[in-house]
């Protein structure tokens, strides 16, 4: 009995778009997606209220910081023995709630310690969500409308810079901090409930067989070789796509010469245009190819990031569109590769290799950020000095990881009886 018998797809879209319960589905885990990224970055802008808030070091919230991604990180390989062994809206569930209860300790911290311990929470809890969500992805949805579906769930993170981030800062300033996440929680006890009461099972994988012992099903998954090169390249994509991130506002401050009052202005605009973006993306991909898109996406990001790193002070009009471009580029490599990956994983395995990815992807990415921090130096008028450098890395990774794709979406294309995919 095949993968598609056992884990077939709810019904079939009619041409016109996707059913009622679809569309409810996808804004489901698009907005699952939304509150799991806002409570990652509004921790960010949000320091400089925090810090005095709870009289903590600059050090000491660089630690509750990293400790939700090193959380999310442990979390996902420890998790990834039991992922296929539930139902899948369970799973989400108890890992949701989960995740609802550390941001409900981080609105009620009054200290570091209680920061430090939502955190960590936080992140165990979140590290294995983003996983649970692509396996439903790809047990619900057929490969070829798996770009559209990953088009609107990733506009979560758009939509987390526009709304989110403006909203949480403007609570933060006319109340206090603690009631950003008392917000988060508000929304998430809603997901909760519409998880809960509207969403159908999700259990087919269930039917096939699995091995009873967890700690073998996950060196199963780790040491299946089919699925190292997508391991690979998730790693390139992760520690590649997180190297700029860290140092962006300082950049685009220091050394672009934009005013600090702009930059909410770069991140609205590039925000709405990724909203816009996304689901284009999703259904240049089923239309054109995963692949095609993904390369389509690699040279755009290739292109902007030499011209990015390399700029010095421009207008706000031309750092706007520098910054929306990339957008553009980064768009069309996460969404069609996001798309192929659930592609690679057997039906029996599909939660723990995407537990096992999100692991990597989280440790990759500070792996990222510490290489990053590595290369570039200050100045003593505050501007980053080698930030070039960074670029000249994130574009070798990109072209690594785009050959590295090819052999992914050949081997995807393999199963599916295609050329391309």
């Amino acid at each position: 009995m095949t993968d598609q018998t056992i884990a077939a797809p709810i019904e079939e879209p009619q041409e016109r778009g996707f059913s009622r319960y679809q569309s409810f589905l996808i804004a489901l885990l698009a907005l699952t997606q939304f509150t799991l990224i806002l409570d990652f970055i509004i921790m960010s802008p949000l320091g400089a209220i925090l810090m005095p808030a709870l009289n903590i070091t600059a050090g000491q919230f660089g630690v509750a910081v990293s400790a939700y991604a090193f959380a999310a990180g442990i979390s996902g390989i420890l998790a990834a023995g039991f992922a296929d062994r539930f139902d899948r809206k369970r799973l989400l569930l108890f890992f949701y709630v989960g995740f609802t209860v550390g941001t409900a300790l981080c609105a009620l911290a009054q200290d570091f310690h209680v920061l430090l311990a939502g955190r960590i929470v936080t992140g165990l809890f979140a590290g294995v969500i983003g996983s649970v969500v692509l396996a439903i992805v790809a047990d619900l949805f057929p490969l070829h409308l798996r770009g559209r579906v990953m088009g609107f769930v990733q506009t979560a993170f758009a939509a987390s810079q526009v709304l989110g981030v403006p909203a949480g800062l403007f609570l933060a300033n006319h109340w206090n901090w603690h009631v950003c996440f008392v917000a988060i929680v508000a929304l998430s006890l809603a997901v909760i409930a519409a998880i809960a009461l509207v969403m159908q099972p999700v259990d087919a994988h269930l039917k096939l067989q699995h091995d009873s012992n967890p700690f073998r099903h996950l060196i199963a998954t780790i040491g299946e070789p089919r699925y190292t090169l997508a391991f690979m390249v998730t790693t390139l994509l992760a520690t590649g796509g997180f190297m700029l991130m860290p140092f962006g506002s300082a950049f685009t401050v220091h050394n672009l010469g934009i005013d600090i009052v702009h930059l909410p202005t770069i991140y609205l605009v590039s925000g709405l245009f990724s909203i816009v973006i996304g689901p284009l993306v999703g259904r240049a991909s089923d239309a054109f190819g995963k692949y095609p898109t993904f390369v389509f996406g690699s040279v755009v990001s290739i292109i902007m990031v030499l011209i990015y790193t390399n700029l010095g002070h421009v207008s706000l009009l031309t750092a706007i569109v520098v910054n929306v471009l990339m957008f553009v580029g980064i768009f069309s490599r996460m969404i069609p590769s996001q798309a192929l990956m659930t592609a690679i994983p057997d039906a029996s395995q599909r939660g723990s290799f995407n537990a096992v990815s999100a692991s990597v992807q989280q440790l990759s990415g500070g792996l990222g950020s510490v290489v990053a921090a590595a290369l570039v130096a200050e100045a003593a008028d505050g501007s980053l000095v080698h930030f070039d450098r960074i670029g000249y890395v994130v574009v070798t990774t990109s072209i690594i990881s785009m050959t590295a794709m090819y052999f992914v979406q050949k081997q995807v294309a393999k199963r599916s009886g295609r050329r391309m995919v």
